[in-house]
């Protein structure tokens, strides 16, 4: 006979799945946790401005206090937009390796030629999770073969406010909520939910966050009437209660100090007018969508409690790539046969120790790419700045400069760039960029009629 599962959802019973008698008992007398869970958020839109640890203006107690109880890297980078950075994190792979290099090649890639980190998990012993955003990648959660997962639909509206047009993914099927469900809620307790089933075993948790992308609409912490700079920090305190319910649901389960919390930004700040996103009161060079350092510098923090050093701060190299082969050794997973992994593991940091850290980050997007190490960065069109003052300022060297450490520093980082050539835009991305750019133009000139 067969014993259903239920899942409530805003006050709605869905069914999740069916498990036999046999497999739920498995469950229940499931061995002792020798692996950590780990829980990777990823945040959208958020860069280092919104995350007040970081220096930027927001009252963000409960990521701050990840800071505080673990580690805090300066030095992380994403893509510029989160299609490319939302696969190269999942994949380990550059975008020029599995063509997805902006919001429009999300074809590029097929569960048949590319290999996600959850399949990998999934074959060291783990359950794994997805809740949130999917967008800008090819099919979705379930057919990349995440155990359970509930997505928003590409409603504009919906990654908040479930509307009656509204449409969700949940486990694979079209699923619809009732009207007035903040679905950022719904998704917090979908985790919560699956993390408490799986209590007893390891579980890897990928929570795409819906916050802080636009449209900036209220939060149910709202004020009616808030202002558009109100409503962008109420979003970004939201996001950080959330957090903290996380972190009192791990706490209640007894999971807090086997599981592993990675929180980051899929690519910097979009701003959306709002003009308080800054680092220590300053503005930064660049945002959302730019090759500029606010593009793709995000804030990143690590908390395993009686592992990860508490307070520390470092300021090792990292970009997206590296999440792959990190979770891969935390839970003592296989990297997959014959597929080029470009991430190196920092996981020997997490737990406090020196590690190889890299001497060189990757950023591609839509053709350009560049390079950076501690020092200087250098673009695909041979543009070299002095990073030394970053995030605030990229300051040019001249290509003929005497400066033997910049000289020094555009060999090193030009053999990087001859090694990653930055995919080309594809005509038919090009054509979805200008039908977007198109339609937004027009939009535009509706609502000024």
């Amino acid at each position: 006979m067969k014993n259903p599962c239920f899942l409530k959802i805003a006050g709605v019973e869905l069914a999740a799945l069916t498990l036999t008698a046999g497999q739920v008992s498995a469950v229940v007398k499931a061995p002792p946790v020798s692996k950590p869970n780990i829980i990777f958020i990823l945040s959208d839109d958020v860069g280092l401005g919104d995350i007040g640890c970081c220096g930027g203006p927001f009252k963000t107690p409960n990521i701050d206090a990840l800071a505080k109880n673990g580690t805090r890297f300066e030095l992380c980078y994403a893509n510029p937009l989160c299609g490319p950075s939302r696969c190269e994190a999942l994949t380990g792979r550059y975008p020029f390796r599995t063509g997805l290099n902006s919001n429009h090649s999300a074809d590029a890639i097929h569960p048949s030629r590319e290999v996600m980190i959850q399949n990998v998990m999934k074959s060291a012993g783990y359950a794994t999770v997805c809740a949130g955003k999917w967008g800008q990648m090819s099919y979705g959660p379930t057919e990349w073969g995440f155990d359970e997962s509930i997505v928003f639909g590409t409603h504009g509206t919906s990654r908040y406010w479930s509307e009656p047009t509204s449409s969700y993914v949940l486990n694979g099927k079209p699923a619809t909520l009732p009207a007035g469900s903040y679905f950022p809620d719904v998704a917090q307790n979908f985790i919560i939910d699956f993390i408490t089933r799986h209590k007893d075993q390891p579980f890897f948790a990928y929570y795409p966050m819906p916050h802080v992308h636009a449209p900036i609409l209220r939060t149910p912490d709202s004020a009616t009437g808030d202002e558009p700079d109100q409503l962008y920090t109420d979003n970004v305190e939201y996001m950080d209660k959330l957090v903290g319910r996380l972190m009192s649901d791990l706490d209640r389960l007894g999971l807090r100090e086997k599981t592993v919390i990675i929180f980051t930004g899929d690519n910097g700040t979009a701003r959306m007018g709002v003009k308080l996103a800054t680092v220590d009161g300053k503005p930064i060079s660049g945002m959302k969508g730019t090759m500029l350092e606010g593009g793709s510098r995000v804030p990143l923090i690590v908390s395993w409690p009686g592992t990860t050093p508490s307070g520390q701060v470092k300021k090792d190299l990292i970009d997206f790539s590296d999440f792959f082969p990190t979770f891969a050794e935390l839970g003592g997973a296989k990297l997959p046969a014959g597929v080029t992994i470009d991430g190196h593991s920092f996981a020997p940091q997490i737990s406090g120790k020196k590690g190889v850290p890299r001497d060189w980050i990757y950023v591609e997007l839509s053709g350009k790419s560049y390079a950076r190490n501690a020092g200087f960065k250098l673009t695909n069109r041979g543009e070299l700045f002095d990073m030394s003052d970053a995030p605030f300022k990229e300051i040019p060297i001249v290509a003929n400069t005497t400066n033997a450490d910049a000289a020094a520093a555009r060999a090193t980082l030009q053999k990087v760039l001859d090694e990653h050539q930055a995919a080309p835009v594809t005509a038919n991305d090009s054509k979805k960029k200008q039908k977007k750019a198109a339609n937004k133009k027009a939009a535009k000139k509706s609502s000024a009629l």
